[in-house]
């Protein structure tokens, strides 16, 4: 199954949310381009072997800077938020691609 993805836009805030439920490899892009700082983003996994969630804007890079690694069992993954912004996004979609998870989770990234 693929990463489902939902996109909404609250006033100037962007919340921009991958869904996934897979055994090996699946990803996603989101329909429309983003622009401006990544505020917030929040794991939840719920794998049963560990995996990586990579968010890559169209150059390749990681807005999670690497840190999509879980582990086996953990329902919450926390945030990457130590420090607004974390990265920027420049006119650009977002691929989200989970590799090696048991199971299912979600990720959701907040732009402004």
């Amino acid at each position: 199954m693929a990463v489902t993805v939902t996109e909404q836009t609250y006033s100037s805030v962007k919340k921009i949310k991958f869904t996934w439920a897979t055994t090996g490899s699946t990803g996603g892009t989101t329909t429309y381009n983003y622009d401006g700082a990544v505020l917030r983003v929040l794991n939840y996994g719920l794998a049963t072997t560990g995996g990586t969630i990579v968010i890559s804007d169209e150059d390749g890079y990681d807005i999670l800077m690497g840190k999509g690694t879980f582990t086996s069992g953990e329902s919450f993954l926390g945030t990457t938020d130590v420090r607004s912004p974390i990265s920027a996004i420049a006119e650009s979609p977002l691929t989200c691609t989970v590799s090696s998870t048991g199971g299912s989770g979600v990720c959701v990234v907040y732009v402004r």
